[in-house]
């Protein structure tokens, strides 16, 4: 394997969305959510570990939920997972990830992803990680892996690629936000543009110095801990100067405002776990059955439900359709498909009715 290549692992978020089984204290990339037997940060680093040292992946995630990341990852030494005391989005914990590896070893090319994408094809996927790795470790080139639209998706943000060239490294020209529907539909038409999948490949160097460039500020915050990154001394730093830093995503901070940003159309297939639904559409074969996780299904005129219980319970089910029917220990949700993007709500009223113990 090559010792140049470094993953960093985005794994601090919350996953409201997925309430109520990811919670505060236990979120959705610690779980099995397709009932694989592995948990979506295992499934992450067994993926990774195909073409990069173990050694050599870090994992990104909230100061509160290190110990589950060991205890998940028995492989990984403590110095592999990078705590933030402070939620300030993407941009600061990537920056600072990097100037830990650069530090290290100054030739290395990283991978950047989230921890709670589900990809079927693994090869494919490590061949289009390594024709990224082989662009950004010869160029400054900040590279994405964008996933080819199968239907006007309006929660994804789109990459508006350079389609005069037949190279498989193309030139971005835009990076859209999400789109409303219509939009959306003009923008499969146009067909040269991607899904925004979130996964990021440069050199350290290279991103380092577009940190430099776009957020000056940001930088020489961060640079001034170099001294002690990758020493006992780091967490007094990072506890005291990470909070100063701007929440901000890496999208709006270096790859929006950048100039030498390529993409890879992805030749594996990509399923964003962030919904009920994105879950539903990944283990149903057909759309008008149920989806089911961890539960045993009696089913009587119902259809395009998803089901999840955590103890396979035995679910009985008559004329319920397009439903998500979730029991997790004391809570049972039961709760419209189609409204699904409404659950980060329902969750702060579950807070604000029973407390916080449940959410």
């Amino acid at each position: 394997m090559n010792k140049n290549y470094y993953a960093v692992i985005m794994a601090g978020g919350v996953g409201s969305r997925f309430w109520p089984v990811s919670k505060t204290s236990f979120p959705k990339q610690f779980h099995d959510m397709l009932g694989t037997g592995q948990t979506l940060l295992q499934k992450i680093v067994s993926r990774l570990e195909q073409l990069i040292p173990s050694e050599n992946i870090r994992i990104l995630t909230n100061s509160a939920y290190t110990d589950l990341v060991l205890e998940q990852l028995p492989q990984c030494s403590k110095n592999q997972v990078i705590a933030e005391p402070a939620m300030r989005n993407t941009a600061p914990c990537i920056l600072m990830a990097s100037l830990k590896i650069h530090k290290e070893n100054p030739n290395a090319v990283m991978v950047v992803a989230p921890s709670d994408h589900w990809i079927e094809d693994e090869n494919a996927f490590s061949k289009d990680l390594k024709a990224a790795f082989d662009h950004a470790q010869h160029s400054n080139a900040l590279m994405t892996l964008g996933i080819r639209p199968s239907f006007p998706n309006t929660g994804y943000g789109y990459i508006e690629y350079d389609a005069t060239t037949k190279a498989q490294v193309k030139s971005v020209k835009n990076f859209k936000e999400k789109p409303d529907y219509e939009t959306a539909k003009q923008f499969i038409d146009e067909g040269n543009f991607l899904w925004n999948a979130g996964i990021f490949i440069w050199s350290s160097k290279t991103v380092l110095n577009a940190f430099e460039t776009a957020q000056p500020e940001m930088y020489h915050l961060f640079n001034k801990g170099n001294l002690v990154y990758n020493t006992p001394d780091e967490d007094q730093f990072i506890s005291t100067h990470y909070e100063k830093a701007e929440n901000i995503s890496v999208d709006y901070a270096i790859m929006e405002v950048s100039t030498d940003v390529y993409v890879i159309s992805a030749t594996f297939d990509w399923n964003d776990l962030g919904t009920w639904g994105s879950l539903y559409d990944k283990i149903s074969d057909n759309s008008s059955e149920n989806a089911v996780v961890n539960a045993r299904l009696l089913a009587t005129d119902a259809k395009g439900n998803m089901i999840k219980s955590s103890s396979n319970k035995i679910v009985v089910l008559d004329g319920l359709n397009d439903y998500i029917v979730v029991e997790e220990n004391e809570i049972l949700l039961i709760f419209p498909k189609s409204k699904e993007q409404d659950i980060k709500q329902l969750r702060q009223n579950v807070k604000d009715a029973f407390g916080e113990n449940y959410i």
